[in-house]
């Protein structure tokens, strides 16, 4: 797995280049199929915060720790992804029926707004894009949980519309489909 290595506020030495990357490389035995990973590390005030994210056959896989020192949130990061994995492979597994994380259907989304004379109230600070895949609302809660969010949106694989499974406030998960 290459890794892409880049300091915020701090100057990503020799030293913390090779333990980040000896620390991270022990994951490949969990990811046959990850290529490469992305690796930040930034310094805000006195934390030392570390983010991880590893692209997955259109999975993504995504940790991030922060403490007082570089090495023990480099290692804290390691154990999270590797939790989460080790989590997440048995279920993935049994759902794909011994495929493993499933292989690439990435159609990319074109997010095209109209730029009308409407004036717009809010202003977006960022935008994302991703490839969407078709999923089960299971699968898609999975990979929700992987990356830390409280949101995902995805293609459902059954009813062939894009949905958005939430975590709700009490704990559970909601599932938002569109009718038209």
């Amino acid at each position: 797995m290459k890794f892409d290595i880049r300091g915020k506020h701090i100057e990503v030495t020799d030293a913390l280049r090779d333990y980040t990357t000896k620390r991270l490389s022990k994951l490949e035995k969990y990811l046959d199929s990850a290529k490469g990973a992305q690796v930040a590390l930034s310094v805000e005030g006195d934390r030392h915060k570390v983010e991880v994210t590893i692209p997955l056959n259109g999975m993504i896989l995504r940790g991030e720790e922060a403490t007082d020192d570089m090495y023990s949130s480099i290692d804290m990061v390691e154990e999270k992804l590797e939790k989460q994995i080790e989590k997440y492979k048995t279920k993935l597994y049994k759902h794909h029926r011994g495929v493993g994380l499933k292989k690439a259907l990435a159609e990319e989304i074109q997010d095209e707004l109209a730029k009308n004379d409407v004036v717009e109230k809010f202003a977006i600070v960022r935008t994302k894009r991703f490839a969407l895949k078709p999923m089960d609302e299971e699968e898609a809660i999975m990979q929700m949980n992987l990356l830390g969010h409280s949101f995902f949106v995805f293609f459902n694989a059954e009813s062939e519309e894009v949905n958005v499974v939430y975590r709700r406030k009490d704990g559970n998960f909601g599932l938002i489909e569109p009718d038209f």
